[in-house]
């Protein structure tokens, strides 16, 4: 049976489109409006589209959102919600549809009669969209009445006009990046599917496709989960083992908030909670994650003292009863206020104490109702805590001698002179003999190395007290200064680049992974900040005679010994070394090809989907070896390279 709401068409009118004026500051500043004009950018004029369609589902008209990608990287999405208006505006004398996308601000989300929560908070998606576009065209379905209208770089090229009858209602909207503004122009197919996924376990039961027509085979996929997000967040905790079998769920609607929550322990030791605002992924957390934060403590802690599983004067922390769990919790605002440019921090201080008084409630009804879970989930908080208080007892017992606790700096860490983090790097090294050349290559002023012994503990499977017995990871933690997990403070950080530089083999990839998965579970902060870097050493050298040229790829090193060879390209007296290691190059080698500002190559590490992320590094570094096989299985023909 149909959910989608019937009618409604009549009383959303171009009237309640309201306008806060401007349109030519886009394409000057497109930056301001959709954060970059590279990938991110462009994907992202994809979403503020689909936006439009999402608002129209949450006021419950729409049930159907189907966003295609054409060859030549057009994009099409269609609903079925009710159809921006096409009457006249009663001041602006213009159809609605014309003004929406023509005018910056104008939108039916500023009238709360309209839509009561949006996403598109600012409405100015579809206009910046238009203003940006090569070309645009909106084909409107209202009141059995088909309209059409087409625009260029956000002008248009003709009136709103007739096209005949049409069945049901709707709006589809065709647009072409412009090639003026964007410096990237191809659209990933993960990418958009990710953030449809999400979607769609946000707005339960709502049927989102997404369609590639690029490929030979056009690709298709398609989401519906009836089951919200509960359904979520059995994806998000993937191959780990869950604690209990039922999914926590709850919704309650408050005068300040309708709030949804999932949540369900595993049998790992990582924290995996998400927060969104009106659909929008609030990454920074707010207070909505605060009132969450506060009422699974107490919750938990009730439960435990009324039923005797510890005496009264313990406790629980917020650590301790957060271990293994995995959490969607989606707020829904009538005004919601955001801190910053981003829109990832919830500011209304009044969502808080409805979170917390919906939590405390539900959750207490769910454990009372599933003892099993609620012993479960407690026993393991409480082995928690024990390995929390382990941990403490250990950093008490070596004080004196703990880089942790005293603030000395680990004996191995070849420091930097100059004390502004800003300028400072510090570079994470495998091995003695690499961290041995890279110490003698560095610029001592500002690079500090800090060479890593083997590899490090693996997190993924690990507790809080395993972590911190670790001696690299506690000389990680300590060069870097600035704490870990709740404790760890971004303005504390003692370098501003953190480079990981390993061997360009197996063991130095796996070297890697773990310290990204370190960094990942205990120091995300780091990562969001653009902290994290990956050193990229060459793979080859090419010499000559005098002349020795650097390859980071096999294509690179072809190149050069055929520019160093004879007219007829074939490499004679061409010397070609294969580094294995990093530490095979001299101090010279490592700092002119690796190290040095100027010359030198190196990856920033950035999230794009903290809940993919979380996935990946669940399936590469968890328990569960079947996930990790086909992950292999599956990526096995990219890998190009592969020394043994």
């Amino acid at each position: 049976m149909s959910k989608k709401k019937q009618g409604g068409s009549s009383d959303y009118t171009a009237g309640q489109i309201q306008v806060l004026k401007g349109l030519e500051a886009v394409r000057k500043r497109p930056g301001m409006y959709i954060g970059s004009t590279s990938a991110r950018g462009l994907h992202h004029l994809v979403y503020e589209v689909v936006d439009n369609a999402i608002d129209e589902a949450m006021a419950g008209f729409c049930e159907l959102v189907v966003v295609t990608i054409h060859e030549g990287d057009s994009v099409t999405v269609e609903d079925d919600g009710r159809g921006i208006p096409v009457d006249i505006h009663p001041t602006e004398k213009v159809p609605g549809v014309e003004l929406a996308m023509t005018t910056l601000h104008a939108g039916g989300k500023f009238d709360k009669n309209t839509y009561k929560v949006s996403g598109g908070l600012h409405g100015v998606g579809v206009s910046v969209v238009n203003a940006l576009s090569e070309s645009l065209e909106v084909e409107v379905r209202r009141e059995g009445e088909l309209y059409h209208q087409r625009f260029e770089r956000g002008l248009k090229t003709k009136d709103l006009e007739k096209r005949g009858r049409a069945k049901g209602s709707g709006t589809k909207v065709t647009f072409k990046p412009d090639p003026q503004i964007f410096t990237e122009l191809v659209y990933n197919f993960d990418v958009l599917s990710n953030r449809l996924r999400e979607l769609a376990f946000l707005n339960k039961g709502l049927r989102i496709v997404i369609v590639d027509e690029r490929a030979e085979k056009p690709l298709r996929e398609e989401y519906q989960y009836e089951g919200g997000l509960a359904e979520y967040v059995t994806y998000l905790r993937g191959t780990r083992g869950p604690l209990h079998d039922k999914v926590c769920y709850f919704e309650a609607s408050k005068p300040e908030a309708e709030i949804e929550l999932a949540l369900q322990y595993d049998q790992g030791f990582a924290e995996n909670t998400h927060t969104f605002v009106n659909n929008i992924n609030t990454h920074e957390g707010g207070t909505h994650l605060t009132g969450f934060k506060a009422a699974l403590t107490r919750t938990i802690n009730d439960y435990a003292r009324r039923n005797n599983l510890f005496k009264k004067e313990d406790g629980l922390s917020g650590d301790d009863v957060r271990e293994g769990l995995t959490c969607v919790l989606s707020v829904r605002v009538m005004e919601p206020q955001f801190e910053g440019q981003t829109k990832t921090k919830l500011g209304n201080s009044e969502v808080r104490g409805a979170v917390e008084a919906a939590v405390n409630e539900h959750l207490s009804t769910f454990l009372d109702e599933n003892p099993r879970a609620a012993k479960n989930i407690i026993e393991k908080s409480l082995q928690a805590a024990r390995a929390r208080e382990a941990a403490r007892k250990a950093r008490d017992l070596a004080r004196k001698k703990s880089a942790l606790e005293g603030g000395v700096l680990p004996g191995k860490l070849a420091d930097c002179s100059i004390s502004d983090p800003t300028l400072c790097e510090l570079y994470l090294v495998e091995g003695d003999s690499a961290g041995g050349s890279a110490k003698q290559g560095r610029d001592r002023s500002y690079q500090a190395i800090l060479p890593l012994k083997g590899k490090i503990l693996n997190v993924e499977r690990a507790r809080i007290d395993k972590v911190l017995s670790n001696d690299e990871i506690r000389a990680i933690i300590t060069a870097v200064g600035a704490g870990i997990r709740d404790d760890f403070e971004l303005g504390n950080t003692r370098y501003h680049k953190i480079i990981i530089m390993t061997d360009a083999d197996v063991d130095g990839a796996h070297i890697r992974t773990l310290l990204l998965t370190f960094f990942f579970r205990q120091m995300p902060e780091l990562i969001e900040a653009g902290m994290v870097y990956i050193a990229q050493p060459p793979l080859y050298r090419v010499q000559k005679g005098r002349q020795e040229l650097y390859a980071y790829s096999d294509d690179e090193r072809d190149e050069y010994i055929k520019r160093l060879g004879s007219k007829d390209g074939e490499a004679k007296g061409v010397n070609i070394q294969r580094y294995k290691g990093l530490g095979e190059m001299n101090p010279d080698q490592l700092w002119k090809t690796t190290m040095d500002p100027d010359t030198r190559t190196i990856l920033q590490v950035q999230i794009e989907d903290a809940a993919i992320a979380s996935n990946l590094f669940d399936r590469l570094m968890g328990d569960e070896v079947e996930p990790r096989r086909e992950f292999i299985e599956k990526n096995a023909r990219y890998v190009r390279n592969l020394d043994v």
